[in-house]
Order: C-alpha cells, then sequence, then structure tokens
C-alpha cells in the first residue's frame, strides 16, 4: 500500500486529531486522539468493528476527553489507513487471529507509553478483541467495556474425553457443519453471515456491487440501525436453524444472495437520508472513500479466523478464565447483535465476566450504538470510567 496522510481539516471534530504510528506489530497504525493536549492523562482505547474505523468513535472521543483522559482510536489491522497488513484472500490471514489483534492493541498502548490503561473499549468485532486484552493482559487493560457483541468467554476444551467415550463422540459432533446444512434446508434456504463472509467472492461482491459502495454502505447501515423499525430483538430458544431463522437476514442470508443484494432492498428513501442526523452524508462519504480505496477483505479476514478451526486451539489455551478487571456491557435496545449466538448474553453476565457493572441497552439505538446515542454513551462510559479512576 502507498504511503497515507492523516484525515484532511474538517473531517474530525474539533479537538480529534489524526497521526500515525509505527512499528506496531509490522503495522503502521492510524490513530485518532483527542485529550492529548496534557501529558500525564489516563488512557481509553476504543476499538472499533466491521464495517467500521476508528471514525466510528469520533462523537463520544471528546466527552471522554473532556471528562479527562487521553483517548485513543486506532484504525485496527485491516482497516482504513492502518497499513502492514495483506490483504489477499491467500495472504497472511493467520496474522489477523484474535490473539495477534490484542498484540496490535498491547503494542500500540506501550508505543504511546503506557504501562497500562484505564480502560479498552470494544464496539461489535472490537468487542471480543477488547475482551481478549482485558482476559489475557489484566495488568495492561483495567477495566473493558464490551459493546454491541457480547463476551461470552474462551472456547471450552474437551473434558474427561480419554475416559468417556460419548463425551469424545460429542465433542468430534461440532455444530458448524450441522447448521448450515439445516439452514440451507429452510424454505427459503438460508445461510449464515460468518461463514458468507468467509468466502472468497465476499470481498468482490460489496466492493463491486451495482449500487456502489456509498449506497452500499448507506443501506446495510440503515438496515442494523433503530431507523429499520422491524428491529425488534428477542433472545433466541437455542442454536438451531428454525431459531436463528429469526434473525434478520442481515444476519442470517438467503442462500442465493450476497450482501449487496441483502441489503439493497433497504436502501432509505432520500427523505429518510436527509433525516438522519446521526450519519449525514458528508460522514457516511468518509467510510465510502475508504471502502473504495481499501476493499472490504481486511476486515472479513477477522471472520475467516474465526470460522476456520486452525485457530481455537490458540483460544482453548485460556479455557476456564474469565475477566476479572471490572466490566460493563452496552448496546441499542433495537441491536439484534446481542442475541445473535443464543445464549452469549447470558454467559457474559453470568460467568465471563466476574466483575460486571452494568448491562445497558438503550433506547433509540440498533447496532451503532456509539453513532446513534453517543450522549447517552458517552454519558455511560464517563460514569464507567469514573469508577475506575
Amino acid at each position: 500500500m502507498t504511503s497515507l496522510s492523516p484525515y484532511a481539516e474538517g473531517t474530525l471534530p474539533a479537538g480529534v486529531r489524526s497521526r500515525f504510528v509505527h512499528d506496531i506489530n509490522g503495522l503502521t497504525m492510524h490513530v485518532l486522539e483527542a485529550g492529548f493536549e496534557a501529558g500525564n492523562r489516563p488512557c481509553v482505547v476504543l476499538l472499533h468493528g466491521f464495517p467500521e474505523l476508528a471514525y466510528s468513535w469520533r462523537k463520544v472521543m471528546l466527552p471522554i476527553a473532556q471528562a479527562g483522559f487521553h483517548v485513543i482510536a486506532p484504525d485496527q489491522r485491516g482497516y482504513g489507513r492502518t497499513t502492514g497488513w495483506d490483504g489477499n484472500y491467500d495472504g497472511d490471514l493467520g496474522s489477523f487471529r484474535l490473539l495477534n489483534l490484542a498484540r496490535d492493541v498491547i503494542g500500540l498502548v506501550s508505543a504511546l507509553g503506557y504501562r497500562s490503561v484505564t480502560a479498552v473499549v470494544g464496539h461489535d468485532f472490537g468487542s471480543p478483541v477488547a475482551g481478549w486484552c482485558a482476559l489475557v493482559r489484566p495488568d495492561v487493560f483495567r477495566s473493558v467495556a464490551l459493546m454491541s457483541a457480547p463476551f461470552a468467554g474462551p472456547p471450552a476444551l474437551p473434558f474427561d474425553t480419554a475416559n468417556e467415550p460419548s463425551r469424545r463422540a460429542a465433542d468430534a459432533a461440532r455444530p458448524g457443519p450441522n447448521i448450515h446444512q439445516a439452514l440451507a434446508a429452510l424454505n427459503p434456504p438460508r445461510k449464515h453471515y460468518h461463514w458468507y463472509y468467509s468466502t472468497r467472492e465476499a470481498d468482490g461482491n460489496m466492493r463491486n456491487c451495482p449500487q456502489g459502495i456509498h449506497a452500499f454502505l448507506r443501506a446495510y447501515y440503515h438496515y442494523k440501525s433503530a431507523d429499520w423499525r422491524q428491529n425488534q430483538p428477542f433472545p433466541l430458544g437455542s442454536w438451531s436453524a428454525d431459531e436463528l431463522a429469526k434473525l434478520p437476514t442481515y444476519y442470517i442470508m438467503e442462500l442465493d444472495q450476497g450482501m449487496a443484494e441483502t441489503v439493497a432492498p433497504h436502501m432509505p428513501s432520500q427523505s429518510e437520508i436527509a433525516a438522519c442526523k446521526w450519519l449525514p452524508e458528508n460522514e457516511l462519504r468518509v467510510y465510502s472513500s475508504e471502502y473504495s480505496r481499501t476493499g472490504f477483505q481486511g476486515g472479513l479476514q477477522w471472520y475467516r479466523c474465526r470460522t476456520e478451526d486452525r485457530y481455537l486451539a490458540d483460544l482453548q489455551t485460556f479455557s476456564g478464565r474469565s475477566i476479572d478487571v471490572p466490566s460493563c456491557f452496552i448496546a441499542g435496545k433495537s441491536d439484534w447483535g446481542v442475541y445473535q449466538k443464543p445464549g452469549d448474553f447470558e454467559k457474559m453476565q453470568g460467568s465471563a465476566c466476574t466483575r460486571m457493572l452494568g448491562c445497558h441497552l438503550i433506547d433509540g439505538a440498533g447496532h451503532w450504538v456509539q453513532q446513534e446515542q453517543p450522549e447517552k454513551v458517552s454519558r455511560l462510559l464517563v460514569e464507567f470510567l469514573k469508577q475506575q479512576a
């Protein structure tokens, strides 16, 4: 990738700056910062998800900085103006595994001169990265805020299978292939978006879609927001095809459609776009310009690492461990992401996070909670951070 510049003047709110930090686990990381003017401030790290950027935090950075913190939001590996990652489908997939993403964040914190930070905050796919940061290095990440994606803990190791053959058989019967067959057998046939995002064709489907990347992202963000009134989530009963089929098609897609075709029918009208205060056209253009340049494969590599079994053993090393630093969870009340994997929301509160201080579902927000309701999210985050100060 060619050398890139920080964001142009006027792209970010006054008081938020764009710059690069070099030599971070093989990356040159593009970061946004607020509260950098004064030294010796406690640090907070904000981690975005898909298809997002560090820019997704623009509305909450200043309120957190005004509460006395140095706020850092990087474009993560595979995204935006951060460089040094391999975006080839047949390239270095392992560099996108969760523990290496956590290593990226640890490296950034260290490069900025911090031995520890007050909190790491993650949204969407940034939530598991934040969770793993807090789980494996609680000395560095002294608290964690998880947003939109519950953290259910490390995957379990097969237990007592040497003595109980029935347990060995049960462990071998992994649910993945079975659920795909069951979804495909529905009427209409369906598929899970994680596994679709892991396919070779997913990037091209979105990058080269007939409606163009800008319109694609507009429909995608609208469809998963509280603006799409049909987003009325509820807990699912089980990890079964019939239950998963209750999810919207942005999660459980029709089998013969890509994501571009999935979201196209949900493109908002021109009047709806004009009324969208949380993501006006000039702000959406920051996303569409970046993704037009990079494509989506960098972010899609994260999904491939999740769906391929070869990276499971790394995570099973921490089987039985929990997040024991203070934690909280924030999501939109209209966000199906809270319930997309049945049981995770409950496991997070019951066992995966032993010091959960609050679990907040915000009215008037869907999946993009920190953009749809930034004032409420900022207030909750500042309250949580001050408890750790």
